[in-house]
């Protein structure tokens, strides 16, 4: 892949399940919160929002009606960015119903685990039932999956998946660096990621708290794409709280120096492969 010809997309992860109020005052918590956010990240150049929604006293939730609420007001607001709508286990529920309630919506993309891990506080739980369930819920509403991969072993699941015909090429990853209980953050696990994905794949990498920058970087120097926010770090720096616009405003920078322009959401549509 030539980085020097394929721009970079920048996905923003503005609130995940795991931030508060308490830990970072930014933290987008209600509907409103969460739309401005993705607005001031857009304008700073991000083309993909990854949305987690969350009850008004900030517990995390997969409620249909509060996702739906997101969408409609981002459309409201003529916002062209990419919504990725996220599935994960910590949304309060374990089964794909519950879990893929919001998949009937208007979004153009979905996260998808494809296997299980020890987070800090819970298991991470994705059985092979579960994930083939959702992920024909996603391509039953043209929703393209993005395979987070918290270890080798879920690209690994990935693979046997696309050739069970359950996921469809060419596959999207998140390749989630340095969460507790999964891969380490470090440039040769990161590259012994990449190099084990299926051909034709596109990448994004996360790196989790201190690994971000190094990682991050790494990606857009491999030509793979970044997501950044306060789901993945509550800090810009020691001592220094983070907002999702600052995280994103830094990657344009970054990406600047390093010789990568920045895909617009149309741009980012043509290289995922959304129709």
């Amino acid at each position: 892949m030539n980085y020097r010809k394929e721009k970079l997309i920048i996905t923003v992860a503005l609130t995940g399940n795991v931030p508060t109020k308490e830990m970072n005052s930014n933290t987008p918590i209600t509907v409103g919160e969460i739309v401005d956010d993705i607005i001031k990240c857009r304008e700073a150049a991000a083309s993909v929002a990854h949305i987690h929604v969350r009850y008004e006293n900030g517990a995390p939730t997969c409620d249909r009606s509060l996702y739906k609420e997101v969408l409609d007001r981002l459309k409201e607001r003529n916002c062209d960015i990419i919504t990725q709508l996220s599935t994960g286990a910590r949304g309060g529920g374990n089964t794909a119903e519950w879990r893929g309630q919001m998949l009937d919506l208007n979004a153009e993309m979905a996260s998808l685990s494809t296997g299980s891990s020890n987070f800090p506080s819970q298991v991470n739980a994705n059985s092979f039932e579960l994930i083939r369930e959702l992920a024909k819920k996603m391509y039953n509403n043209n929703i393209k999956p993005e395979i987070e991969a918290f270890d080798l072993g879920m690209i690994d699941n990935a693979v046997f998946l696309l050739k069970e015909g359950v996921l469809k090429a060419p596959l999207q990853f998140n390749l989630v660096m340095n969460v507790r209980g999964s891969v380490k953050g470090t440039p040769r696990n990161l590259l012994h990621m990449i190099e084990s994905l299926p051909e034709g794949s596109t990448f994004t990498v996360s790196g989790i708290g201190p690994s971000q920058i190094p990682m991050l970087t790494m990606a857009i120097l491999l030509g793979g794409h970044v997501r950044t926010g306060l789901e993945d770090t509550v800090l810009y720096d020691k001592g220094i709280l983070a907002t999702n616009q600052m995280l994103v405003e830094r990657i344009v920078r970054i990406a600047k120096e390093l010789g990568r322009e920045i895909a617009t959401p149309d741009e980012a549509r043509k290289i995922l492969g959304i129709e």
